[in-house]
């Protein structure tokens, strides 16, 4: 087979060499570009979505150029090419969070959709094994999740226990945005079947503490899913050494293309597992009377998958991995405690969630009032910035129970990457001081 590789693009590739934020700048085009006529563009909106590096570009654009052709069903060379990048991704992922089995890597179309494949199977539960009755849920059950979590993250947990009459519970959270973890025993009982975390919240950049959490789901015998849509493109991540069960995360937000994501599941469970949705290559026998289903990670990609996406995403762990997860949260730790001391020297701002680095990612958001202390509209703050070439999110981030816990209505949210410099925080402190100088007219 003649595979042609993508073009190699001037990024750093030895891991441990250091981290040259502007050369790794240089691999991001749309960096590069201006807004509102010349202003030059400050990205700070990475937690919604990552910019993309040319290899990712040039990885999605090969495919089509070169290998174009749907996987696992053609014995021509096209197909037989497609479906060899599609699983080398699949490889490649597997390495990446430390999977010791690459059938325990599942493509979603994103982390909403890995969650509610869980969620599903969970009321679901037509199936057999040894594992089979850890995923009966009922009446008297408890699903255990945490306030500080994202609306994917909650919502299919919402609407699992309305299918099953079983009750949602969660784990409170401290004035200064972390985990209220003096009740774990009486939160985490013995009648939860399952306990669902996000690992590094998208609003208040918090970093959970996962192995205090998965000891006392053990002791209950519940299982875990972990949320790692904003860590897994931050920090190193080892599965074995998290101890979860599942992990979803998603492509966009660690350079990778849109429409990916990914459940990493233990083998055994997704053994045991029903499928989430019927139809092509997720079977193994079909009748006209009933089917039987293929084995995972295929029993839960019905139809035709994400191709150009998934050969993206398995570009964009190549280029992670070349520049090294250890200097990537270096840098991006560094990036954060000098954006918080920089902002804590903005009048009338409030961080909302950690005020200090420690034990926090770069997601960083605040309130902003006026020089008459006068709440000013994170909407007013993001268009005012805006216009300065200044991206934010404003808005309650898909997390909206956090900001009622705040009492705050929305935020203003910054949010970093290996890309962000120390520049684009000093353009966001200019750019809150216009913001204040605009209301005082």
């Amino acid at each position: 087979m003649t595979v042609i590789e993508s073009r190699e693009v001037g990024a750093v590739t030895a891991a441990g060499a250091g981290f040259d934020v502007e050369r790794v700048r240089r691999d991001f085009p749309i960096l590069a570009r201006t807004v509102h006529d010349g202003l030059p563009l400050v990205y700070l909106d990475s937690a919604a979505t990552s910019q993309k590096p040319l290899v990712v570009l040039d990885a999605e654009r090969t495919y089509y150029e070169r290998h174009n052709a749907n996987v696992h069903r053609g014995i021509h060379v096209l197909a037989e090419e497609a479906t060899a990048l599609y699983e080398e991704s699949r490889d490649k992922i597997a390495a990446f969070v430390g999977a010791t089995d690459r059938r325990e890597i599942v493509f979603t179309k994103n982390s909403s959709e890995a969650l509610n494949l869980v969620a599903y199977a969970m009321s679901n539960a037509v199936t057999g094994g040894p594992e089979a009755e850890r995923f009966r849920l009922g009446p008297g059950d408890e699903v255990v999740i945490t306030e500080m979590e994202h609306h994917s993250n909650l919502v299919p947990w919402q609407m699992l226990c309305a299918r099953t009459g079983a009750t949602l519970r969660w784990i409170g959270l401290t004035e200064d945005g972390r985990l209220d973890l003096a009740h774990l025993d009486e939160v985490i009982t013995d009648r939860a079947k399952i306990v669902s975390f996000v690992h590094q919240s998208n609003i208040l950049g918090t970093v959970n503490p996962v192995a205090t959490i998965v000891a006392r789901a053990r002791e209950v015998g519940a299982l875990t899913v972990l949320d790692g849509s904003q860590s897994v493109p931050h920090m190193p991540i080892d599965v074995v050494d998290l101890g979860v069960d599942f992990l979803a995360f998603t492509g966009h937000k660690m350079c990778g293309p849109t429409g990916i994501g990914v459940l990493w599941g233990r083998r055994e469970l997704l053994e045991v597992m029903p499928p989430f949705l019927g139809g092509g290559e997720m079977i193994e026998v079909v009748t006209m009377e009933a089917s039987t289903y293929a084995a995972p990670p295929h029993r839960f990609e019905a139809g035709t998958p994400m191709i150009s996406q998934a050969i993206g995403l398995g570009a964009a762990v190549d280029y992670l991995t070349g520049l090294g997860m250890d200097a990537v949260a270096a840098h991006e730790h560094e990036i954060t405690a000098y954006a918080l001391d920089a902002l804590a020297g903005v009048p009338g701002l409030r961080i909302i969630g950690p005020p200090t680095a420690e034990g926090r990612g770069g997601a960083i958001s605040f309130a902003l009032r006026d020089d008459e202390d006068r709440p000013l509209h994170p909407h007013d703050v993001g268009q005012i910035l805006d216009e300065q070439g200044v991206a934010v999110r404003v808005g309650h981030h898909c997390a909206r129970p956090v900001c009622l816990r705040y009492g705050v209505p929305a935020t203003t949210r910054a949010s970093f990457h290996l890309y962000t410099n120390t520049a684009d925080v000093d353009a966001l402190v200019e750019g809150l001081g216009q913001v204040r100088r605009f209301f005082l007219k």
